[in-house]
């Protein structure tokens, strides 16, 4: 029997392909997971719009147009092993990642989050997540190279340590600015890093320094 979620859950990955998203197995992933778990009772009536919804701590829940556009940029751009995602949040955009990529390591800085996002994945049986509490703006030394990074809210200036931390012909795709911002993709050639811009977005910023 269809549930009423997952008919909800349809009407938006309809929307989401006409809104340009090809990827299959991209689209796939959103219908199979139920956004309504990551948000408070409150708010699930609009789950599956397709829009931002706050979170508590300042944080939101993005946009699942910008959640599968991220994730299928990574995917064109041959990521397939290794993902670090810089802001866990809720923990939607790493069930996204775990059922796309084969390990993925995510750091939130807000650790009531961290606790959050953990119970959903495994309620959801995903445990190729690893977690950390720490700085985003700091990445995961211990565990790169990375052959993608994403990075779900916006940077004053690119995080050079994120950068360090690619693998050689990595991408890391990352919202760049403040009352302004633009999705940036940022691709490792040696020591060098082309850039390209992707579109114009709004993120929460990323914070650095003091862990909460």
């Amino acid at each position: 029997m269809i549930t009423n979620y997952q008919r909800s859950a349809g009407s938006l990955v309809k929307l989401l392909a006409q809104e340009g998203i090809s990827d299959e197995q991209v689209l796939e992933a959103m219908a199979k997971t139920p956004r309504h778990l990551f948000i408070d009772d409150v708010l699930q009536h609009k789950a599956y719009q397709n829009t931002a919804l706050p979170i508590g701590q300042g944080q939101t829940i993005s946009q699942p147009y910008i959640v599968a556009l991220m994730t299928q940029i990574l995917r064109q751009h041959g990521v397939r092993d290794k993902v670090l995602e810089i802001g866990t949040g809720s923990g939607y955009q790493s069930a996204i990642l775990a059922q796309l990529f084969d390990k993925v390591y995510s750091v939130e800085r807000i650790k009531a989050l961290q606790w959050q996002a953990k119970r959903r994945l495994h309620k959801l049986d995903l445990y190729n997540v690893t977690m950390k509490h720490g700085d985003g703006w700091k990445g995961w030394t211990s565990q790169a190279p990375f052959q993608g990074i994403i990075v779900t809210a916006a940077a004053t200036s690119v995080p050079q340590q994120l950068l360090e931390q690619l693998d050689e012909g990595g991408v890391m795709i990352i919202p760049i600015g403040d009352a302004e911002q633009k999705l940036m993709l940022y691709t490792r050639c040696e020591n060098e890093f082309k850039q390209q811009v992707i579109a114009d977005v709004r993120f929460v910023p990323l914070v650095p320094g003091d862990i909460i």
